[in-house]
C-alpha cells in the first residue's frame, strides 16, 4: 500500500507500508521513527476503536497511526 501525505511541519512524504514486522515501512525515515516511537502503544484502527497495541507488520494499524499524526492526502 502506497500512502502520501504531509507532516506537521508540512513536509511531504510518500511511503510504502509493507505488512513487514522488520521494516514496516519504506521511503521516508521519519515516517520509520514515527512507526518505530509507537511501536506496541495503543492506537485506534477506526474512529471510533477498537484500539489496539501498534503491530508494524499490520498495515491496518500502520495507517491508523499515520492518519492519528500525520495529514494523509492518499492511499493506494
Amino acid at each position: 500500500m502506497l500512502v502520501t501525505g504531509t507532516l506537521e511541519d508540512g513536509a511531504a512524504y510518500q511511503v510504502e507500508v509493507t505488512g513487514r514486522a522488520d521494516r514496516p515501512v519504506t521511503g521516508s525515515r521519519r515516517i520509520r521513527a514515527l512507526v518505530e516511537q509507537y511501536r506496541g502503544q495503543p492506537v485506534l484502527l477506526r474512529p471510533l476503536g477498537p484500539r489496539r497495541p501498534l503491530d508494524p507488520a499490520v498495515p491496518a494499524a500502520v495507517l491508523a497511526l499515520l492518519k492519528q499524526h500525520t495529514m494523509v492526502v492518499d492511499v493506494t
